[in-house]
């Protein structure tokens, strides 16, 4: 069974959850600023751990912040649970990222931030998504802060321009469906080093140290994967949770969609152990990327005979996922589930639509579509 996404982990990220680099941190978030074009990076234990801090330690509350409507739902519970207000902006279709006309209309006097997804690894257009942010601060007179999540866009590029070096902070995390993971972990990287440091202190002041708990768990975690995603035994993984609740705190507890909701631990630190991994998967990132622009190339060719809308071919995209519309979902994950591949659904839902959201009353339309015609080929290597 090929599996709809496999984490690129490999021999030397294994030996590291046996003799950690007591600076692993330090050196992960020195490294990653550098590769990403950054003048800092603040390592957290979670994305959604990294923006909740970045609202809490500039005492941002009571305001709304923008999103896209198509993307994971944490991204919204960081928002709710820093004690503000998500308001959802529609997609567009082509290329899943957020309609920039409808966020000019959404921007108010109440809205303090926008969080601006580069969905998929396809660049959104930071140049006129700049312009919105000036102009909306010229309008209401105050500052907007712009956030760019570049969960799904680690190193793509706009006009030539790497994502994630614009606007105020660049938001990363490192789970295993990430195209650079390390176990569990975020990142924020900054272009003011004086933002870095406030965001610094806030955390070594509100954070704990990562618990030796913590480190067993990301160990077993490690090891899980490295068996659960050999695509000899996929099929027994995927039977079991389909089937049972054995691998639940593998598969479930950080992700309970429809509930505002952190992990217990999203107040440790980075352990040494997710950073060192990391560290890894920062030199083999390059190649990373280039086996998935590789594949995305050849997906391109081989299904143009089916009817189905392809993604965008967008110069600097990074693909983290294929991403396929098709009118039939269902039954085409089931026809190549008979084959031995496994296609992926990563995002089920249109956030305003989750039962957790729907009182906030924003109709995103196109984002419902998304979530009920989108699937994902594997653009990571099987074996």
């Amino acid at each position: 069974m090929i599996p709809r996404f496999k984490p690129s982990l490999g021999a030397k990220e294994f030996l590291k959850i046996f003799k950690p680099n007591k600076n692993a941190v330090s050196d992960f978030e020195k490294a990653f600023a550098k590769d990403f074009n950054s003048v800092d990076a603040v390592a957290f234990p979670y994305g959604r751990s990294a923006q909740w801090a970045f609202f809490k330690a500039l005492k941002i509350e009571n305001s709304e912040i923008i999103m896209p409507a198509y993307t994971c739902s944490v991204v919204a519970h960081s928002i709710s649970l820093s004690g503000n207000k998500p308001r959802f902006v529609d997609i567009n279709l082509d290329d899943f990222n957020m309609n920039l006309e409808i966020l000019k209309k959404t921007i108010n006097k109440k809205t303090k931030a926008i969080i601006a997804t580069h969905t998929f690894g396809y660049p959104q257009n930071i140049d006129e998504l700049e312009e919105i942010v000036k102009n909306a601060e010229d309008k209401f007179g105050k500052k907007i802060w712009l956030i760019q999540d570049c969960c799904h866009a680690f190193g793509a590029e706009y006009k030539g321009r790497m994502i994630g070096t614009s606007g105020d902070v660049a938001l990363y995390a490192f789970n295993i469906s990430k195209t650079m993971n390390s176990i569990f972990g975020g990142m924020l990287t900054f272009q003011s080093q004086e933002l870095a440091d406030k965001i610094r202190l806030w955390r070594d002041t509100n954070f704990k140290k990562s618990s030796i708990f913590k480190s067993i768990k990301r160990r077993l975690y490690l090891l899980a994967v490295y068996f659960a995603f050999n695509k000899y035994i996929y099929g027994i993984t995927l039977w079991i949770q389909n089937n049972t609740s054995l691998i639940d705190v593998f598969t479930k507890a950080y992700h309970l969609d429809d509930r505002i909701h952190f992990p217990k631990d999203y107040l440790e630190k980075m352990s040494n152990i997710e950073a060192a991994i990391g560290l890894v998967q920062l030199k083999k990132y390059p190649k990373i990327i280039e086996y998935r622009r590789k594949m995305a190339k050849i997906y391109d060719k081989d299904l143009t005979k089916e009817n189905w809308k392809l993604p965008p071919i967008i110069e600097g995209a990074t693909y983290s996922h294929y991403a396929v519309q098709v009118p039939n979902k269902n039954e085409v994950m089931k026809k190549y589930i008979k084959k031995g591949i496994q296609l992926g659904e990563v995002i089920e839902y249109s956030i305003p639509d989750l039962e957790c959201y729907k009182n906030i009353g924003d109709n995103c339309p196109n984002s419902r579509k998304a979530s009920q015609t989108t699937i994902n080929f594997s653009v990571t290597k099987s074996k």
